[in-house]
C-alpha cells in the first residue's frame, strides 16, 4: 500500500481554477463515497479550501492511481483533465506525510502559521472517518497530524505576530492606546483594506466605527458591518475631531486629510491622542500631519516594515515546527513498519497462549487438591513466564522490520516459531473482514447520478 496526495493550491493554479474545485459543504459527503469507489483507492480524505483543493488516498498502485485520482476530479468536477493537469501536484508516501503535516501545521498556507487550516483539516477528516472512507493508515495519520499541529501552535509563537497590513495597523493602535472600546474609529473608503482593518478594529473591542465614502451606499452597507454609522467627506472632516483613529485607503489622486484638518481636530481634542492610518497608494493623509503633537501617523511603507519583520519572526518558529515534523514522520515510519509484523507477532502470541492453556489445563488435571486461590497464583505465574519468553523475539523482529531485509526476517521468524498456518488463518480472516466491509460500503456510485441528486436538492 501507498499513501498519495494529488491536489492544486494557491502557488500552483490562479483563483479561477481554483474555484472551479470547491466543493460544498453539501458535496462533499457524496464526493468522498464516490472516491472511494474510485479503482484502487482503499482510503481517503478531500481537504477543500479557498487556497486548495487536495485529495489524499491510501493506494494499491501508486502511478496507476495517480491516473484513477485524475479521472475522478475529470468526472466529478466535470473538467477535462487537459485543463488542470498542468496545475496539479503529487506526493507519494514520506513526500505525502510530510506536505500533510506541513498543510495542518499552517506552513503551507498564504500566510505561514495561520490556524483556520487546522480547523479545515480536522473537519475534512472527522467526516471522512464518519462515512467509513478511512481506515488503520489514515486514521493514524491524520489525527498524529492534527496533534502535532496543535503542539505546533502551543509551544511556538509562530500565530502571534501580525502578518497582514490591515491586523498590523490594529497592533500598533494597541501599542498606543491599549484598548479599542472606548475608542472612536473612522474608516475612510469601503474597499477591501479598509474592511479587514475594521474588522480587526471591531473584533478587538472598538465599538464606535464610522465609514466615510464618496459613495454613501457603500459607506452605508459597510458600516452596516460593524453595528456603524455612514457618512459623507464634508460630514468626517467636521467630526474628525471627535475620533480616535482614523484609517484610510482611497483611490483619490490628492490628499483627502491635510495638516489644516488635523491641526483643527487637535486643537478641539485638547491634544489627546490621534492614529492616523494611511493605507492608500498614493497616499490620502499628507505626510506632516505625523509632524503634529500627539498626531500619530503610519503609512503602507511602515507597516509593511511590521509585516515583514514579523515575517520573519514567523520563519524562525517555522524552522521549529520543521524539526517537530521530522520528528513525527519518523515516529510514523516507525509505526507503519510494525504492521507487516503485526500478524506475525499476533500469531506468536496467540499461539503462545493456546500452549500455555493446554499445559496449565493437563497440569490442574493432575493436581485436583489445588484450591481457587492456588490455581490463580500458578496461572499468573506461568502466564508471566510465557510473556517474557516471547518479549525479546517480539521486540527484536519489530526492530527487523525497519531494516532493509525485513522480508527475509519476517519469513526467518515464521519458520523459527512453525507460524505458518496461524499467519495464513490470519491474514484470511483480514481478508474476508475487509471483504464484508467493501460489501456493507455499496455497489460503486455512478458520479452523474449523485451530482443530478444534488441538484435537484439544491
Amino acid at each position: 500500500m501507498h499513501l498519495i496526495v494529488v491536489g492544486l493550491n494557491y502557488r500552483t493554479a490562479p483563483v479561477e481554477i481554483r474555484e472551479r474545485f470547491a466543493l460544498s459543504e453539501r458535496e462533499m459527503p457524496l464526493a468522498l463515497q464516490a472516491l472511494r469507489q474510485t479503482t484502487g483507492i482503499l482510503e481517503g480524505v478531500v481537504v477543500a479550501t479557498c487556497n486548495r483543493t487536495e485529495i489524499y488516498a491510501v493506494v494499491d498502485q501508486l502511478h496507476v492511481c495517480g491516473h484513477h485520482i485524475r479521472s475522478f476530479m475529470e468526472q466529478w468536477f466535470k473538467i477535462p483533465r487537459q485543463q488542470f493537469n498542468s496545475h496539479l501536484y503529487m506526493h507519494e508516501d514520506d513526500r505525502a506525510i510530510e506536505h500533510l503535516f506541513r498543510v495542518a501545521s499552517g506552513l503551507d498556507s498564504m500566510i505561514i502559521g495561520e490556524t483556520q487550516i487546522l480547523g479545515q483539516v480536522r473537519d475534512s477528516f472527522l467526516l471522512a472517518q464518519e462515512l467509513n472512507v478511512t481506515g488503520t493508515l489514515f486514521n493514524r495519520l491524520f489525527k498524529q497530524a492534527i496533534t502535532l499541529a496543535k503542539r505546533a501552535h502551543s509551544e511556538t509563537s509562530i500565530g502571534e505576530s501580525a502578518v497582514s497590513v490591515s491586523y498590523a495597523a490594529v497592533e500598533l493602535g494597541k501599542r498606543i492606546f491599549g484598548r479599542f472600546d472606548d475608542k472612536k474609529v473612522m474608516i475612510v473608503g469601503a474597499g477591501k483594506m479598509s474592511e479587514l482593518t475594521a474588522q480587526h478594529l471591531h473584533a478587538n473591542g472598538a465599538k464606535e466605527v464610522y465609514v466615510v465614502n464618496r459613495t454613501i451606499e457603500k459607506a452605508t452597507e459597510l458600516a452596516g458591518k460593524f453595528q456603524g454609522e455612514a457618512m459623507t467627506f464634508d460630514a468626517a472632516l467636521d467630526r474628525l475631531r471627535e475620533m480616535d483613529i482614523v484609517i484610510s485607503s482611497t483611490g483619490a489622486d490628492r490628499f483627502v486629510i491635510t495638516r489644516k484638518d488635523v491641526e483643527a481636530a487637535m486643537i478641539a481634542r485638547k491634544q489627546r491622542p490621534l492614529f492616523l492610518i494611511d493605507i492608500a497608494v498614493p497616499r490620502d493623509i499628507e505626510p506632516v500631519c505625523g509632524d503634529v503633537a500627539n498626531v500619530f501617523l503610519y503609512d503602507i511603507d511602515d507597516l509593511e516594515g511590521i509585516v515583514e519583520t514579523n515575517m520573519s519572526k514567523r520563519r524562525k518558529e517555522a524552522a521549529i515546527i520543521e524539526k517537530m515534523i521530522d520528528d513525527e514522520q519518523e515516529a510514523y515510519r516507525q509505526w507503519y513498519t510494525t504492521l507487516g509484523v503485526s500478524p506475525l507477532i499476533r500469531a506468536l502470541q496467540e499461539k503462545a497462549a493456546v500452549i500455555h492453556d493446554n499445559t496449565l489445563d493437563s497440569m490442574l488435571r493432575k493436581l485436583p487438591e489445588l484450591d481457587d486461590r492456588q490455581v490463580k497464583v500458578i496461572r499468573k505465574l506461568t502466564k508471566s513466564i510465557v510473556n517474557q519468553v516471547i518479549h525479546d523475539p517480539i521486540l527484536r523482529i519489530k526492530e527487523l522490520a525497519a531494516e532493509k531485509r525485513s522480508d527475509e526476517a519476517m519469513k526467518l521468524f515464521v519458520q523459527l516459531f512453525a507460524l505458518e498456518d496461524d499467519v495464513a488463518q490470519l491474514k484470511a480472516e483480514e481478508k474476508a473482514g475487509e471483504k464484508a466491509r467493501k460489501e456493507n460500503s455499496g455497489p460503486a456510485l455512478d458520479v452523474d447520478k449523485l451530482l443530478a441528486q444534488l441538484a435537484g436538492a439544491l
